[in-house]
């Protein structure tokens, strides 16, 4: 599941590099993820009154934090794509997961 999500990332990315004549080198991608982090954080400050929310009523800020949080999920999905990382067998080495716990849940 989480490699077909990855490609699909890639294939929007791929499309918006081109169209803008960005080159993606191997730190492009670490570099992204961290610009989105601090956009996420933003919008977290905006809608948690720790920022000025310029304009944005709190469903616009609310709506913002969702659209950050994937910005986040999609640069790690390339982060992870682009360095040959097996995120599915990371999360059950890393937090525990048994495949038939989350099978039954």
């Amino acid at each position: 599941m989480l490699r077909r999500l990855a490609d699909q990332f890639e294939t929007s990315s791929a499309v918006h590099v081109a169209a803008n004549n960005i080159e993606r080198d191997a730190d492009w991608f670490l570099l992204k993820l961290q610009e989105e982090m601090g956009e996420l954080t933003q919008a977290w400050n905006r809608l948690t009154g720790r920022g000025r929310a310029k304009g944005r009523s709190p469903d616009d800020m609310q709506r913002d934090l969702a659209d950050e949080t994937a910005d986040v999920l999609g640069h790690l999905l390339l982060f992870a794509r682009h360095n040959d990382l097996d995120l599915a067998a990371a999360i059950e080495r890393k937090w525990l997961f048994r495949p038939a716990e989350v099978a039954k849940s």
